[in-house]
């Protein structure tokens, strides 16, 4: 992925937390006439929610549960590379 195309993800990663969570917020807030709380709650829960994206983005996980690059952060690989004594 090219450095433009990262960076746009992050971004969009980020608006599209934010946008989610006060859409959502502020639905709750309509449909049970209260004051702008969900709407406060959603908010930091799509901003955490589109940080941990941007985290995931960035340091190259995939969106599955415990994914990483093949051969990141495998420390018995190189252990069992070296040759026998």
């Amino acid at each position: 992925m090219t450095g433009l195309g990262l960076a746009l993800r992050v971004a969009t990663e980020l608006v599209v937390g934010i946008a989610v969570g006060v859409a959502v917020g502020l639905g709750l807030d309509h449909w049970l006439g209260t004051g702008p709380w969900f709407l406060i709650v959603f908010l930091f829960l799509g901003t955490g929610a589109g940080m941990l994206n941007m985290y995931r983005a960035v340091a190259g996980y995939g969106h599955a549960v415990g994914y990483k690059k093949a051969g990141e952060g495998d420390a018995t690989k190189a252990r069992d590379d070296r040759p026998a004594d």
